[in-house]
């Protein structure tokens, strides 16, 4: 399973997470995505780690479910509607749903860095991280409705943050398949660039000079106010993270790195 995803730099700054399946597009097993969950999850208990990179192997991001195993699990329906149906006490995303939502729990950002294809399951765990980088010629769908089937690994939580209704729909019912350019026009990326991972890297970079304590608190108000927090609870929110990081080393040491005209030194 460990050959499926490559991890680097886990101890931090920046950790990078590679699909590592480049002969087949980088196209998921059922073994690659637990083993995509795991990889998040153990990053999450990183105490260095200030942004993760997420790219594929091969020039490629992610062409979606390999069909082999897409057609294994069509012998395996009522197995399958359970799985996806019975989750376990306290869980709240089934086996499909993690590899995408793993992103979004954890607690520093997390940038996709996105070239070749990117279709179907591998569009829908790069709209589980906060930032895509596309490349211009790159090749995104949202393609589940070429099957007949609709997105179900965490759609519901990543698209309504990026697009309206009408627009989202429209791509979750054509599969159509959008380039770099096109996909950051209508919201799906953050931005194009000709080496999605150099710029990722740069963005991730750019991340872990800030003070830790800013940046994981900055990465959770976004997430609940754009999550669906009430007004009430993001005021409440804003005001509990600032009170948790103000006056606080790192948050001390930033204001005395900026007046000495110096790099900070965080813990």
């Amino acid at each position: 399973m460990a050959d499926l995803i490559e991890v680097t730099g886990a101890e931090g700054p920046v950790a990078e997470v590679r699909l590592a399946r480049p002969e087949k597009k980088n196209a998921v097993t059922l073994e690659m995505l637990d083993a995509l969950t795991a990889a998040g999850e153990a990053l999450a208990a990183a105490p260095g780690l200030r942004a993760v990179v997420l790219t594929g192997a091969g020039g490629e991001f992610c062409a979606g479910i390999d069909t082999g195993t897409l057609m294994a699990m069509a012998g395996q329906l009522d197995a399958l509607k359970a799985e996806v149906l019975d989750l376990p006490e306290g869980e709240t995303a089934n086996r499909f749903q993690k590899p995408a939502k793993v992103w979004r729990d954890l607690p520093v950002p997390v940038i996709a860095a996105i070239e070749g294809v990117c279709f179907g399951a591998g569009m829908q765990i790069a709209l589980g991280c906060d930032f895509r980088i596309a490349a211009p010629g790159a090749r995104l769908s949202i393609m589940e409705a070429r099957w007949g089937l609709i997105p179900d690994m965490g759609l519901s939580l990543s698209l309504p943050r990026l697009m309206p209704m009408d627009r989202a729909l429209e791509l979750i019912l054509t599969a159509r398949v959008l380039s770099g350019t096109e996909a950051a026009e209508a919201g799906l990326v953050t931005r194009v660039a000709d080496d999605p991972l150099a710029a990722a890297r740069a963005l991730a970079d750019e991340f872990a000079g800030q003070s830790p304590d800013a940046v994981r608190a900055g990465k959770a108000l976004a997430t609940a106010v754009w999550g669906g927090a009430s007004a009430a609870e993001g005021l409440k929110l804003e005001a509990v993270l600032q009170a948790r990081i103000m006056g606080a080393p790192n948050q001390v040491e930033t204001v005395m790195a900026r007046m000495g005209k110096r790099a900070p030194v965080y813990r």
